[in-house]
This record gives structure tokens, C-alpha cells and sequence, in this order.
């Protein structure tokens, strides 16, 4: 049972980064039924100048405590993320927007491989250990340990899906979204102003990927060029899994993928004695997107239409 306990607290706190990433998928494929393969790229981004910022005040403000170094590279991560998806979405995706989808699907992949080589020549290639901002000692919690950075990743994913299903459900902005979603030409007509909607959705997503990605370096202690594909991938996966369109269901896929990775990988590297269990990990994500797509292609919610965003 210690086991199982444990694996289901590292589920969650994986799946809660998951979640994270995997709204910002769905909040785009919502309006404009667009898959964004660089919102992996973004997170990157984000999670690398979180970096660069806290060791920039670790050297400027030495006596400041941890946790507002942290909330200060964050916000500035979020800033960095969320201008880079605002240009990324001007420059490469609005120009395409009615061009078949092929092309602006191609055009996302080259933008993430743009934005790996461009990190590698910024930050450079080699991984670097992201520090510890909060206290590291663990909390016992019936035989398992929960760290107070895996409580802050719980904490901050039901708070972005709280804040955005008020968003969509019960701001301007928000019916602006659905109106877009449902049809950009009649909600142009009725005032809206479609550009401006789908740029605020690039920017929200964004600012969930920043923050997932200092999460995530947060959470495993290191930060590379390359360290938003794999999530960004599975994330998508979550998305699909759930319903993508779907915000609630964004996060469940998202939870229940870090559920059937955590459990099945652990439960494979008992029974191996710890010789399977990581090299299976990344397996049961795509295992479980194989299944999805068979068995129900809308996911485990559906896919909203009137009500996405």
C-alpha cells in the first residue's frame, strides 16, 4: 500500500503538469482547430529563463528568501512566454490560417525545432541543475512523501482550471472565446474581434506553459534545450485522451495519463527490481493515445463545440 500511495501522489503530480501543458493545447485547438506542436518549445523557454532569472537575483539579492525569487523569475518567465507565443501566433499561424491544414501543422513543427535551436545557441546545449527555491523537506502522508513543491504543482493546477472555466464561463473575454469558437465570421459581425480572441488564447496558454515548465525543472532539478518535447508530446496525448476542446477534460486526461505512467512504472520496476520500470515510462502514454483513437477518437469527454475554448 506504501507503494501504491506513492505512486499515486508522483500520478498526480505528474498528471497536474500534464494538465498544465495540455490546456494550452485545447484552449488553441478550441478556437482554431489548430494542434500547437511549439507549445512544448514554450514551456522550454519559460522553464529556461526561470533559470537565468534565479541566478541573476540569487546574485544580485543574496539575502531574499526563496520563494520570492521564484514567484519573481516566474512572472518574468510568464512575460518572456507569452510575448514569444504572441509573435509566434502573428507571424508563422495567423498568415496561414486559411490555408489547408497541412500547412500551418508543418509550419508548428518547424517553429519547435526553430525554437530548440535557438535555446541551444542561448543557453547552450549542456543540461543545468535548476535550484531548489522551497524547502525540501518531504511531508509523510500514511507511509508516502509529498515534497512542498509537488503541493505547490496540485495547488497551482486547480487554480488555473478554477480561473479559466470563469474565464470561459462568465467574463467578456470568455464568451468572446466560445462566439469564435462556435463561428469567427458571424462572431465578427456580432463585435467580436477574432484576431485579438485568438491572440489572448496564445498568451493564456502560454503563461500556463511558462509555468508548468518551472514546475517541471522545479520538480526534476534540471533544465535543457530539449526538455519540452517529450512533455509537450504527452500533454497533446492528455488533450486527446481527454477530449481535446474539452478544459475539464484537458485536465482529467492529463491526471489519469500521470496516473497509468506513475502506477504502471512502478509496478514494473517492482516486479524487475527496478530494472524496467524507467526505461518503460514513456510507453504507456502512447500505448493509451493508440487506444483512445481506436475505441472513442472524441476522448473520454468529448470534444466541446459550442462550448469550447
Amino acid at each position: 500500500m506504501d507503494i501504491l500511495l506513492q505512486q499515486i501522489i508522483n500520478g498526480l503530480v505528474l498528471g497536474s503538469m500534464y494538465a498544465l501543458i495540455a490546456l494550452g493545447y485545447t484552449m488553441v485547438y478550441g478556437i482554431i482547430q489548430l494542434i500547437n506542436f511549439a507549445h512544448g518549445e514554450v514551456l522550454m523557454i519559460g522553464a529556461l529563463t526561470s533559470w537565468s532569472c534565479i541566478g541573476i537575483m540569487q546574485a544580485a539579492m543574496p539575502g531574499a528568501p526563496g520563494w520570492l525569487i521564484l514567484l519573481l523569475a516566474t512572472l518574468i518567465a510568464c512575460v518572456v512566454a507569452a510575448t514569444l507565443n504572441f509573435v509566434i501566433e502573428k507571424v508563422a499561424y495567423r498568415p496561414l490560417r486559411n490555408s489547408p491544414r497541412l500547412a500551418p501543422l508543418i509550419t508548428a513543427i518547424g517553429m519547435s525545432i526553430l525554437l530548440q535551436t535557438l535555446a541551444m545557441i542561448i543557453w547552450k546545449p549542456n543540461y543545468k541543475p535548476y535550484p531548489t527555491m522551497l524547502p525540501s523537506t518531504p511531508f509523510e502522508v500514511g507511509g508516502a512523501y509529498i515534497t512542498p513543491t509537488q503541493i505547490l504543482i496540485l495547488g497551482v493546477t486547480a487554480i488555473a482550471l478554477a480561473s479559466l472555466v470563469y474565464l470561459v464561463n462568465h467574463t467578456n473575454l470568455g464568451r468572446a472565446m466560445r462566439a469564435t469558437a462556435e463561428n469567427p465570421r458571424v462572431a465578427s459581425l456580432m463585435g467580436v474581434k477574432p484576431d485579438m480572441v485568438i491572440s489572448a488564447t496564445f498568451i493564456i496558454g502560454a503563461v500556463l506553459a511558462a509555468i508548468a515548465g518551472m514546475m517541471y525543472a522545479s520538480n526534476y532539478g534540471t533544465a535543457q534545450h530539449t526538455m519540452g518535447f517529450l512533455p509537450g508530446l504527452k500533454a497533446f496525448t492528455a488533450a486527446v485522451f481527454g477530449g481535446i476542446g474539452n478544459l475539464a477534460g484537458a485536465v482529467v486526461g492529463g491526471i489519469l495519463l500521470g496516473l497509468i505512467e506513475a502506477i504502471g512504472s512502478g509496478y514494473i520496476g517492482t516486479l524487475t527490481g527496478g530494472l524496467l520500470g524507467s526505461h518503460y515510462t514513456d510507453i504507456f502514454a502512447f500505448i493509451v493515445l493508440i487506444i483512445i483513437l481506436t475505441l472513442r477518437p472524441s476522448g473520454l469527454l468529448g470534444e466541446r463545440v459550442a462550448d469550447r475554448a
